[in-house]
């Protein structure tokens, strides 16, 4: 029962600190879809550092299990993970797509 509450505690810690970065994500495209880049990449920092803490919390479930701690299958445990994959992939694509803003803003400005 104690793995299993520690798995849920970090589950949604996972869950929560990518959420987080969601959020900072959303806020750093508004801003450089306005061509404030100076604020785009104060957000996406923010979102960056987010992501990594979502990352720690599953990682310190995956060395765990590498040192023998057995968790039982959780489902809440495996939605959070696909949640940190996709969000990490968001902050990847959102880099490139803010990149590709300042280069538009370079060509019209």
């Amino acid at each position: 029962m104690e793995r299993e509450n520690e798995l849920v505690s970090v589950a949604m810690q996972i869950i929560l600190h990518a959420g987080d970065s969601r959020i900072k994500l959303t806020e750093a495209l508004k801003h450089a879809r306005a061509f404030d880049f100076e604020q785009a990449e104060r957000a996406m920092e923010e979102a960056k550092e987010e992501i990594v803490l979502a990352h720690n919390s599953q990682t310190e479930i995956i060395q765990g299990e590498a040192g023998g701690t057995h968790y039982e299958y959780s489902l809440l445990f495996t939605h959070a993970q696909d949640t940190l994959m996709t969000i990490n992939s968001e902050v990847r694509m959102a880099q490139e797509m803010i990149q590709v803003l300042k280069v538009i803003a370079e060509k019209i400005g």
